[in-house]
């Protein structure tokens, strides 16, 4: 059964979604400064260098002709292309009272404001220098969602994705296959992720297209990370009740059970898939507000993910709902699969 086969592949996947952690004893989460200094554009360039000069070791290790990636912000004139003070760059958008934050290494959003309020969230262990993945925002897990026969969770997320078109309040980023990635997947791809702020809501767009002639498998995600004024105040809703899920927290495989509530609450460890569930709204008495999760093109299925009790992680200020395919797609040569999520906030 298509079931099964989602499911066997999510099983090995026990708690290897949450990012690595690094204590500390404050669930503060990462603020984004940015500078516009000589010194800063010197610390992204030498920085930049040595993860070209990496990768390229890397891939030459194994027999494969290096090849530098594709051009970045770097070659992008814009006033809303900005550096965080450990190198990165990323795009800001505005629109009215709205804004976002996208960064181009691992093409991710960490932040979108609406209002004042800040509805994405990036642990306070994250590192922000590119030396690993984000831990936090709306990371891709693309081609691999889990372990898998390629590194963990794919390759999207810690690769340089570079700037197809960037205006005030929307950005296109495009991921293509480099010498880094053909190692461990040798597939003729095109990945482009669009972003769209407006007044009312965060639009997104994952498009994958197979620029080949031979068919390739995927599975794709957003590992989505949304703040909390703290986990007592929150419920997440949606179509639960009565689906059946694998909590990967019980025994050495996870265990299929069946969710007998409404409203999931959170007081302990979480790690639970939910096969055919793809419409959360997360309810934050706190903020007094509710965050719509819109998968309306590709996303089937939901991952309801947090490391209740570590400290270092910040456990308490924020809860992973992630949109998911988790049954691989097959794409022909020529076609194209989309993936779309949209943020709606509403007060309660």
């Amino acid at each position: 059964m298509k079931l099964s086969l989602g499911l066997t592949l999510l099983s090995a996947a026990t708690s290897a979604l949450a990012f690595s952690s690094l204590s500390t004893n404050s669930p503060t989460f990462i603020s984004h400064q940015t500078t516009s200094s000589s010194s800063s554009s010197a610390l992204f360039a030498s920085r930049n260098k040595q993860k070209i000069v990496s990768r390229t070791n890397w891939a030459e290790a194994r027999g494969i002709a290096s090849k530098t990636p594709s051009a970045s912000a770097a070659d992008v004139t814009s006033d809303n292309v900005l550096t965080n003070d450990q190198g990165l760059q990323y795009v800001k958008l505005t629109s009215g009272n709205s804004s976002a934050e996208v960064y181009l290494y691992g093409g991710v959003v960490t932040s979108y404001v609406q209002d004042g309020v800040e509805y994405i969230a990036v642990r306070p262990d994250a590192k922000m220098d590119g030396s690993k993945p984000i831990s936090g925002g709306l990371s891709h897990c693309w081609p691999r969602f889990g372990p898998s026969d390629i590194q963990q969770h794919g390759f999207a997320r810690n690769v340089e994705w570079s700037i197809v078109s960037v205006a005030e309040s929307s950005v296109v980023l495009e991921m293509l296959p480099n010498d880094y990635t053909k190692a461990m997947w040798d597939k003729n791809f095109k990945c482009t992720f669009t972003v769209t702020l407006n007044d009312e809501q965060l639009d997104t767009r994952m498009n994958v297209e197979n620029c080949g002639e031979d068919s390739f498998d995927f599975q794709a995600a957003l590992h989505s990370y949304f703040t909390v004024s703290s986990l007592e105040n929150l419920e997440i809703m949606g179509s639960f009740a009565g689906k059946e899920f694998l909590n990967k927290l019980v025994g050495e495989n996870g265990e299929m059970q069946t969710e007998e509530r409404s409203v999931i609450t959170i007081s302990e460890e979480y790690d639970r898939v939910y096969k055919g569930v793809n419409d959360p709204v997360l309810k934050d008495s706190g903020k007094g507000k509710k965050l719509n999760v819109l998968n309306t093109a590709g996303y089937e299925d939901t991952v309801v993910w947090n490391p209740y009790g570590n400290e270092g992680m910040g456990y308490n200020g924020f809860v992973c709902v992630e949109s998911v395919k988790f049954d691989p797609v097959t794409l022909a040569g020529g076609e194209s699969w989309v993936g779309d999520m949209s943020l709606k906030p509403e007060d309660l």
